[in-house]
């Protein structure tokens, strides 16, 4: 039965080619789409799964409640994991882990050098791997490789890397900085993509020099600490533990913000908008349901055009619906004929969706910068998708057509009397008015998007980052006392403008912030964020003094300068009353000198800080160079030469602020390209359909057109007639679209705090965007049918 089902499916979608290769092309792009998607939506959702006890494994975490806002961070103070281990019962195991910059130096066998690089090292206790036991040791144990000062731990790849294989590597050492030599005693398997712990080389934390630190009240994202709870215990079963350890040592007179510790699933480290992670890959979740939202639109978009045509095409076949039934068919298998055919159209379709797919893959990959492992066939779970898929689709597109086909009366249909009644032909209205509501949210938020990402390049901030290099330097003893002679030697070159040491750019996410006293008084409602920066600092990022004055080269622990944003959280309304004020913040206690204009501190999804700029001469890593915009590629290579002529034990390290700045709206972007990739395709899927539509229409009227035109209509009256129903679909599909599309792009923009203002051109655009590709699309094949030959359609009436 089923292959006389599959014969006489192919016979009819070989005699309305046409419409089946619409029905095709448009299933194969909306599918194809949909499987970039869910093997995006899976590698993302996949990240940290397969450990054998994650239900048991938590981060802990640290959070401020001020008066004036919250704040949030990865980290714990360092001596919380000692701490904890004898306090918290509910703890199995706890082990922490410290990330850092580090210059590696590799020397071969004659202690020549051999290889030297700047990586990101990790001080791990030998409990962190106990918490995450399932990470697999190709050589040694943690208690044995991490137990002593100055071992190292190597991923296979970096073994490979620095000693040519695993085997060489054991018993070899790598020079840390200037004095520490390592010695690798460990090689652990190369952690997957999608796992939040990039971990390459791990050095024992009796190496780490911060370890003693017992402050309470110093917290950074770096130092992180990761438990493992007893069997059987939830969180919420140790949450009086947890307070009463959060009082005893975040007591409310001595730390403020009411800091507090809390614990954070494991599966939930990747998703966190509050907290960042090793691997730098956070996804919000939101951002995952966008995408599979766009991917349902794709699919019932494709699914529309399937059911639109084939309702239209159903008259055409009311005489064999009509005979089978004499015949004695049951609508049962007409119905299920029908599906067969939908189902062999589905097939074809996700076939060349798999071709697109394979093809659009590379293209993805150099979006994601091969951040991310897109596969089609590198996971079960892709092929019981891509099988799911069909079924959805055979369904979703070919039960409706069935049922209407199905149900046509025998003595009718055998005298081709069969016309589609009311119901049927507005249900085709609604479906078409639904798939151009689809396409112009998406218009409309693809407009937005490319706007707000504008606005972020163009929008001032308050301080000029053009062709500013960010270089870093070593800050060891020996380094430092060469700081002014790689000053004097690269302020001689022709495209060099101005020097600034620093710790960071104006615009950055590595700023310190803490808690401060101003003129005797503790502020308990917000902390302050402080940047560490020589007197040409505010020559270099032009900014603008509004009172007092700036520090010089001599005051290097006299005077510091805040932005307008501290005298506005502080309430003083005159910038001159904060001059001479006494702050004493992150062990300084200096009087203000200047007031500086605001200036964007962090990217334009936070608000502007309260932010004190002090001098630091012993505390930069960074030298920012102004150079000429005409000079700037030559420029940088004697940079480069020089740079490595005066720290020769080190590797040379620059990025221009521009850049960086842009690759905080990184995700944003990405965003903006998948949006206008998918709104291409809803369009394009849309618009194919709507050929199609009006191609049946348009063939169903030859006979009313040709009697029309006999009587003296125009050409064009004719063409006016056919489009007439069309272009009112679409305007009723702008106005429903509408309110949705102000919904969700509000939503998003709420994400920035500075943002665009909602305007009615995004909304116009995608309504004439719509309205001229309808008007060109249902026209072309309108105008053909209004101009043919009279005589050929009336000469057998």
């Amino acid at each position: 039965m089923f292959k006389l089902n599959l014969k006489i499916a192919w016979r009819n979608l070989w005699k309305n080619k046409g419409y089946t290769l619409i029905n095709i092309l448009g299933l194969s792009i909306g599918m194809a789409s949909c499987i970039l998607i869910f093997i995006f939506i899976r590698f993302q959702l996949s990240f940290d799964e397969g450990y054998k006890n994650e239900d048991r494994i938590y981060r802990v975490v640290t959070n401020w409640k001020y008066s004036a806002y919250e704040d949030f961070s990865s980290g714990v103070p360092v001596p919380f994991a000692a701490a904890a281990r004898n306090e918290i019962a509910g703890f199995e195991k706890v082990g922490s882990i410290v990330k850092r910059n580090a210059f590696l130096q590799i020397n071969d066998a004659n202690g020549k050098e051999k290889m030297k690089s700047q990586e990101a090292v990790y001080y791990a206790q030998p409990d962190f791997f106990n918490v995450l036991s399932d990470i697999k040791w190709i050589y040694s144990v943690p208690e044995l490789a991490l137990a002593e000062p100055n071992t190292v731990v190597l991923s296979a790849q970096y073994a490979e890397k620095f000693f040519g294989s695993v085997k060489d590597a054991i018993g070899k050492n790598i020079r840390l900085g200037e004095k520490i030599n390592l010695k690798v005693a460990g090689i652990i398997q190369d952690m997957p993509q999608n796992s939040s712990f990039p971990l390459e080389i791990v050095i024992s934390y009796e190496t780490y020099k911060g370890r003693f630190n017992s402050n309470w009240d110093s917290v950074n994202s770096a130092f992180c600490s990761y438990v493992l709870l007893k069997e059987g215990l939830k969180p919420e079963d140790l949450q009086q533990s947890i307070a009463n350890f959060n009082r005893k040592y975040y007591p409310v007179d001595k730390i403020a913000g009411n800091q507090e510790n809390k614990l954070q699933a494991l599966r939930a480290i990747h998703f966190s908008d509050k907290y960042d992670n090793f691997a730098n890959a956070s996804i919000n979740r939101s951002q995952i349901y966008g995408l599979a939202i766009i991917g349902l639109f794709l699919i019932i978009t494709a699914c529309i055009n399937f059911i639109n045509l084939s309702t239209a095409q159903s008259v055409t076949r009311s005489k064999e619906v009509g005979v089978r039934k004499v015949m004695g068919s049951k609508r049962s298998q007409l119905i299920y004929q029908f599906l067969t055919e939908t189902f062999v159209v589905s097939l074809a379709a996700l076939l060349i969706a798999c071709v697109i797919t394979e093809l659009a893959i590379p293209h993805m990959q150099h979006l994601f910068k091969g951040r991310i492992e897109f596969s089609l066939f590198g996971h079960p779970s892709i092929f019981a998708f891509m099988a799911l898929l069909v079924l959805f689709i055979a369904f979703l597109a070919g039960f409706y057509p069935a049922l209407i086909i199905s149900g046509f009366k025998p003595a009718l249909a055998i005298k081709n009397k069969i016309a589609l009644n009311k119901g049927g032909l507005s249900l085709r209205k609604i479906l078409v008015v639904v798939q151009f509501a689809i396409t112009v949210v998406l218009i409309v938020g693809t407009l937005v998007v490319i706007r707000q990402m504008q606005f972020v390049q163009q929008k001032s901030l308050g301080f000029n980052p053009d062709a500013v290099a960010m270089v870093g330097i070593p800050n060891d003893s020996l380094s430092k006392i060469k700081y002014n002679t790689f000053k004097e030697r690269i302020s001689k070159l022709p495209g060099v403008e101005d020097i600034s040491f620093c710790q960071s750019p104006p615009l950055s996410g590595n700023i310190n912030s803490s808690d401060f006293t101003y003129n005797g008084v503790k502020n308990k409602d917000f902390e302050l964020r402080n940047i560490r920066a020589d007197e040409n600092f505010f020559k270099v990022f032009d900014l603008k003094l509004i009172a007092g004055k700036l520090y010089h080269k001599s005051d290097t622990a006299n005077a510091c300068v805040v932005n307008e944003t501290f005298l506005k959280k502080m309430s003083i309304t005159n910038p001159q009353e904060a001059i001479g004020k006494v702050i004493y913040a992150s062990g300084n206690t200096v009087p203000i000198a200047g007031v500086v204009k605001d200036f964007n501190d962090q990217s334009l999804r936070e608000q502007i800080s309260a932010l004190a700029i002090f001098p630091g001469k012993n505390d930069y890593w960074n030298v920012a160079v102004k150079i000429d915009s005409k000079q700037i590629a030559a420029t940088m290579k004697e940079i480069d030469k020089i740079w490595n002529s005066t720290f020769p034990n080190g590797v040379f390290d620059s990025a221009f602020v521009n850049e960086t700045i842009n690759s905080y709206y990184e995700s944003e972007q990405i965003m903006g390209v998948l949006f206008k990739i998918f709104a291409g395709v809803i369009i394009f899927i849309s618009f194919i359909g709507l050929f199609g539509l009006i191609s049946f229409v348009a063939t169903q009227r030859t006979k009313e057109v040709a009697i029309r035109k006999v009587l003296g209509a125009s050409t064009l009256e004719l063409v006016k007639m056919l489009n007439g129903s069309f272009l009112v679909m679409v305007f009723v599909a702008n106005i429903v679209a509408w309110p949705l599309a102000y919904l969700f792009v509000s939503k998003w923009l709420a994400g920035f705090a500075y943002r665009i203002d909602i305007s009615i051109w995004p909304f116009a655009l995608a309504m004439a965007i719509s309205m001229a590709i309808t008007l060109v699309t249902v026209s072309i094949r309108s105008y053909k049918a209004a101009s043919a030959n009279t005589i050929d359609v009336l000469k057998y009436e």
